[in-house]
């Protein structure tokens, strides 16, 4: 051990010279010395990420309210928005409550296609706001929550027809 040592110290050439004079009285004058420039620059630089806070919500807030939805066209497309919704919304919830070991593959595999409906329902949305209320973008947007519908609907019947063999091989054994 004591040999690595005296060969790693005699390998390396180290600064072993002593500092200058005063060396020691110019470091701490220094630490001493107030750093005035360090508390404007964070004066500016807040002031500069205050801006740029508002600006960023004005415009986004500007975005948000030229693209057009469902619930724009009319009164009763909007009645329609929100039975679409409440109804995914509700369905989603009751997927989450019979998530299992044995339901997980099905739920993740429903809520991919959730996903990907939802991508293509942001689509619509766009070519509504770009194009208008065209009857063709207004029925596929409809179509969209009706596939959603059922799309949680036909994973709710497999969760079911899991929940049923499995109380069923549950009463045969006991």
């Amino acid at each position: 051990m004591e040999d690595k040592l005296h060969q790693f110290f005699s390998e390396n050439n180290f600064d072993l010279q002593e500092p200058h004079s005063g060396h020691l009285e110019r470091f701490e004058r220094k630490l001493n010395r107030p750093n005035k420039k360090a508390k404007t620059s964070w004066k500016w630089l807040s002031v500069a990420a205050s801006v740029v806070l508002v600006l960023g919500f004005w415009l986004g807030s500007n975005h948000q309210k030229k693209q057009m939805d469902l619930a724009d066209v009319s009164p009763k497309m909007e009645e329609v928005q929100n039975y679409f919704v409440s109804t995914i919304n509700q369905e989603i919830k009751t997927l989450e409550l019979n998530r299992s070991l044995d339901t997980e593959s099905i739920i993740e595999s429903a809520l991919e296609e959730l996903e990907e409906l939802e991508d293509n329902y942001k689509l619509f949305v766009q070519e509504l706001t770009k194009n208008g209320k065209h009857r063709r973008i207004i029925a596929a947007m409809i179509k969209n929550y009706q596939r959603r519908l059922d799309i949680l609907e036909r994973t709710l019947k497999q969760i079911d027809k899991i929940k049923n063999s499995n109380n069923f091989n549950n009463e045969i054994y006991i």
